[in-house]
């Protein structure tokens, strides 16, 4: 297969732009080594360029059928596969990830696009129901209605750093989004540029290869601050969808909501995924529940958005047994390369801050490895429920391989605990039947709390499907009624629209009284292919 020249040019629908706005180049985070080429940074001025273009495109991107648009995604992720050895290589080179884990991203990447293809076939998005009228109700008559979903518009995405194709230029939030008909707009992440560009291409040549207007995608290189507030401040951008920090995710809902007309954001932010060891299976396994807590906390260094920085349990002699297997496997655990020096010093700040703490304890560290430039350590903590009710900062993320054990001294402390949670994207539950009874006590508050619960098992791993749920409230995400993981996904990008007495050679595709299309929908609240 050919290999793909790198230029460090943005593509803006179907051209490849130099950026003036200043330079920037990868850098291997295991050996501080700069990786070219040299990319040149966008400002607003590329901005608006691929505005226009997107802005442009959507009205015929919107009208496409569903089976255009799985042909389309398909043929994006055919295209990722032909390069895939030097997708591969360029990962591993810009973010220090092992070979086999980004194998296996790429994989659901590519897999993601084809199960979002499958969706636009089967044609449940367009959520089609109707209410046929009826002139002899009393005391009114009822209309005649018929609603459908449609897309929002162009839709500006911001690649995450620790999911360089997953959660980056094809993945999860782009793949949704062009889904529902939506020209997409990408903000690279400045860590794996060279991989955006890579993926970019494929996207780009996909768009040509199936006959769609260059607007469709773009992707742009540029600073937060500068092209990315012109991005989300552009009024022809609808809605955004945002993986990475708390105070980066903010500023995006804080710049769309003072646009004349505000949008919505999709900003998945931080949660530290609270693990709960309830009495029975702490004293069923404590050794090996400490040893598959620590495989958890250390998959991916640590720099998961579903790791487990948090442990609760009861504090008692199988607690001690837990910690000094967790302890054992952490300092077994060597260093490894985090994705970037700017994460790595973010990280090391912020496990100094919580050394720091009174009644904070430091259990366990990993090995070092000098040799690294960006030095992952796993750091292993512990302190007590009080401590933790009355410091709020050990509610925050450390990202990275570290976490905090706190022990409960009773049952009264355990559900004061639970309640002073904020919002987590995941919460964890080991349980065994004489746990039952408590674990049926906290569920209602910890549904309240998080948007996936998991029983015995770990939150490291995300499965793509139709029932996951890959969100949660406020601050995991800045809008917990959505996913950014699954087919449901979709909905971000979609609203409803109701059509009442459309005449019958106006109504689109789905809402005819023949059903053309043959898909399931709601006539008369009653679901079926009628």
């Amino acid at each position: 297969m050919p290999t793909v020249e790198l230029t460090g040019e943005m593509l803006i629908g179907a051209a490849a732009v130099p950026g003036d706005s200043g330079t920037f180049t990868a850098r291997d985070p295991r050996t501080g080594e700069e990786l070219k080429p040299v990319y040149g940074l966008g400002g607003p001025p590329e901005v608006a360029r691929a505005a226009a273009l997107a802005w442009t495109a959507f009205d015929e991107y919107r009208h496409t059928d569903g089976e255009r648009r799985a042909a389309f995604l398909d043929r994006i992720a055919a295209n990722l596969e032909d390069v895939s050895e030097q997708l591969v290589a360029r990962v591993v080179a810009e973010t220090g990830i092992a070979q086999p884990r980004v194998r296996g991203e790429l994989a659901r990447t590519v897999n993601q696009l084809r199960l979002f293809g499958r969706v636009l076939r089967e044609d449940s998005w367009i959520g089609a129901r109707i209410e046929p009228p009826l002139p002899g109700r009393t005391p009114l008559p009822r209309p005649d209605l018929r609603q459908r979903k449609i897309p929002l518009g162009p839709v500006a995405v911001f690649g995450a750093s620790n999911f360089p194709l997953a959660f980056s230029v094809a993945g999860g939030d782009t793949v949704s989004a062009l889904a529902a008909g939506c020209p997409v707009i990408v903000k690279a992440h400045s860590s794996h540029p060279g991989t955006s560009e890579l993926v970019g291409r494929s996207v780009q040549a996909a768009v040509a290869e199936s006959g769609l207007p260059e607007g469709v995608f773009s992707l742009l290189f540029g600073g937060g601050s500068t092209l990315g507030t012109a991005l989300v401040s552009d009024p022809r951008v609808r809605a955004v969808g945002f993986t990475g920090s708390r105070a980066g995710g903010l500023a995006l809902v804080a710049t769309a909501a003072a646009r004349p007309v505000p949008i919505p954001v999709y900003a998945e932010m931080s949660s530290v995924n609270p693990v709960f060891l309830l009495p029975g299976a702490l004293a069923a396994a404590p050794e090996e529940l400490g040893r598959a807590f620590v495989a958890s906390l250390t998959t991916g260094t640590g720099q998961l958005c579903t790791s487990p920085g948090l442990v609760f349990a009861l504090d008692s002699p199988y607690l001690e047994r837990f910690l000094a297997s967790a302890a054992e496997a952490v300092r077994a655990t060597g260093a490894a390369p985090m994705l970037s020096r700017g994460i790595c010093s973010s990280y090391d700040e912020g496990v100094r801050r919580r050394a720091s703490r009174p009644d904070v304890t430091e259990v366990a560290a990993g090995g070092r490895d000098d040799s690294i430039d960006a030095e992952g350590v796993t750091h292993l903590f512990t302190t007590t429920g009080s401590a933790f009710l009355a410091d709020t900062s050990l509610h925050e993320e450390v990202f990275g391989a570290s976490s905090l054990v706190v022990r409960i001294m009773d049952d009264e402390e355990l559900p004061r605990v639970v309640e002073a949670l904020e919002g987590q994207l995941t919460a964890t539950v080991h349980a065994t039947d004489d746990d039952l009874g408590l674990a049926r006590e906290l569920l209602p508050t910890l549904e309240l709390k998080a948007g996936r619960l998991i029983f015995n098992g770990w939150p490291t791993g995300v499965d793509v499907g139709h029932a996951m749920v890959h969100g949660g409230p406020y601050p995991s995400t800045s809008d917990g009624r959505s996913t950014s993981v699954g087919t449901l996904a979709i909905e971000r990008f979609l609203r409803p629209v109701a059509y009442q007495d459309l005449p019958a050679g106006l109504r689109p595709a789905g809402l005819d009284d023949a059903n053309e299309l043959g898909i399931v929908r709601q006539l008369d609240g009653e679901f079926g292919r009628a």
